[in-house]
């Protein structure tokens, strides 16, 4: 047979076989697979039967557990309404008792207000028969008086007025009689120890100056190896340093006020650069001089430049600025003199004499007080002779020698000098700037007396110092003018202000005028 013949029927041959092969796979498989679903659809009963038998018994669990929940929730539910039960009843039992309570009070209340309205009642009642026993006595006493009841009021209140006004008058008479009494004993004390004080204050004054030191270690470095710096300063200066127990201070004594200015001065800038020897001493006391020197120069241009006097010596200014650092019975010298002048000044405007010419005389009365510590004599004579020296005019070398009463005065000019001097060392605070304010002082207190009731007139005399006033007598009794005085004190007292004390001084005259025919 040819060869392709053969082939095909290989090939068909082939085929067939697979056919026959692929069906009976098939059946295999589905044989297999049916036992398989049968056994699994086997197994899957056995578990759904188990799941039910499971479910079940899990339910029966679970309900048995809710039952036992359910009871206890309604033992519980039923204990709490037990209680609040309880509670219920205690506060409704409360609660009626309170209402039992109130009951009886309201009673008790009721029972009071009836008693009270019967009182009232027969409060009123009284009242009435009180009232009307009142309108009786009344028209009985004023007929027995005959004074109606405002006229007794009155008569009543002008008695007790007077006797009131009469003792407060003698009380107070009586009062300030015994604290004059003590008054005049203690100023006695007080003048005796100030007088001593006084005096003791003076010559620490006019005599020495304290120097504050940072520390007391200081004091040891201003006294120096052996002294010599302590040495060196007295030296200088020609000032005692009084190195004590005072703590953190030196004590500069001398005579001589600059001199002791310059070691001050110089002592404080040692004290403030740290660096105390010898030559820084030397060093800072010629510094000291110089600043000093000019202090004095400028103090002393400033005193003829405030006073308005001009054409002086160079050295006349000197010595006026050196009575800057002098001072007497309390009153620097330089202001002194200044005042003297302004005071010469406007006494001689008033005079009518060379207002300049006093001016002068008063700045220099004093010349000599600048260096009466240096040259034998009294101030007086010092200043005669300085003034003399630098050729000053013969009516301000008069005044300067007469203005203690070393000679008489023979120039109004010195007399005009002597008052000026009297009168600022009797008003030490004393400035021609005040003379305004002063006669302002005086109209106001005159005022100020005018505006009490029954005041006829006034005058302010002693320079202020007393308010003399006369009363009406017909509207101001002699009891009423204590009290009268002592109210016009106090309205003094506290509206104005001055110096000193003012004495309030009532006078009250009654005339009587008849003519004999």
């Amino acid at each position: 047979m040819p060869i392709p013949v053969l082939v095909i029927l290989a090939a068909v041959g082939l085929a067939v076989v697979l056919v026959i092969g692929f069906f009976l796979g098939i059946t295999y498989r589905k044989r297999v697979s049916e036992r398989e679903i049968q056994s699994a659809e086997e197994k899957a009963k056995r578990i759904i039967n188990d799941s039910i038998k499971a479910a079940e018994s899990k339910k029966r669990e679970a309900l048995l557990e809710a039952k036992e929940e359910i009871h206890k929730n309604r033992l519980e539910h039923e204990r709490e309404m037990r209680e609040r039960r309880s509670e219920i009843q205690k506060l409704e039992r409360r609660l009626q008792q309170k209402e039992e309570s109130l009951d009886k009070k309201s009673d008790n209340l009721e029972r009071k207000t009836e008693a009270m309205n019967k009182k009232l009642a027969d409060l009123d009642a009284t009242y009435e028969e009180v009232q009307a026993l009142k309108r009786s006595q009344f028209e009985m006493l004023e007929k027995i008086s005959g004074y109606t009841v405002e006229e007794a009021k009155a008569y009543l209140i002008r008695n007790l007025e007077s006797e009131v006004i009469h003792e407060a008058a003698m009380k107070i008479k009586e009062i300030e009689t015994r604290f004059k009494e003590e008054a005049d004993q203690k100023a006695r004390e007080y003048i005796s120890l100030a007088i001593q004080r006084c005096a003791a204050d003076h010559v620490a004054e006019a005599t020495v100056s304290v120097v504050p030191l940072p520390n007391d270690e200081m004091k040891g470095r201003i006294i120096g190896r052996e002294g010599r710096n302590i040495r060196a300063i007295e030296t200088l200066t020609g000032v005692d340093l009084i190195i004590d127990d005072t703590p953190e201070a030196i004590t500069l004594s001398s005579f001589d006020p600059v001199r002791r200015e310059v070691a001050r001065i110089a002592l404080e800038k040692l004290i403030l650069d740290g660096r105390i020897h010898p030559a820084r001493i030397e060093e800072m006391v010629e510094k000291a001089k110089k600043e000093v020197d000019a202090t004095i120069k400028s103090e002393g241009e400033r005193a003829t430049f405030e006073t308005g006097i001009h054409g002086l010596h160079p050295e006349l200014i000197k010595l006026l600025g050196r009575m800057k650092f002098r001072t007497s019975y309390g009153q620097n010298v330089l202001n002194h003199s200044i005042e003297v002048s302004h005071i010469a000044g406007l006494l001689a405007a008033e005079l009518g004499v060379d207002v300049m010419m006093a001016k002068r005389a008063g700045l220099l009365h004093d010349l000599g007080k600048a260096v009466d510590h240096e040259v034998e004599g009294s101030h007086v004579t010092i200043g005669v002779d300085l003034a003399r020296k630098f050729k000053e005019s013969e009516d301000v070398i008069h005044a300067i020698h007469a203005h203690h009463g070393d000679v008489e005065a023979r120039t109004l000019i010195a007399c005009i000098v002597q008052a000026a001097d009297t009168i600022s060392a009797a008003r030490p605070g004393a400035r021609r700037e005040n003379i305004e304010s002063y006669i302002k002082r005086l109209e106001k207190l005159e005022e100020l007396t005018n505006s009490f009731k029954g005041v006829d007139n006034c005058y302010a005399i002693q320079a202020g110092r007393e308010i003399r006033i006369m009363v009406k007598p017909e509207e101001v009794s002699e009891d009423e003018m204590i009290l009268l005085a002592r109210d016009i004190a106090r309205k003094i007292e506290s509206e104005l202000e001055y110096p000193g004390q003012i004495k309030v001084n009532l006078l009250r005259e009654t005339k009587a005028i008849e003519y004999a025919k």
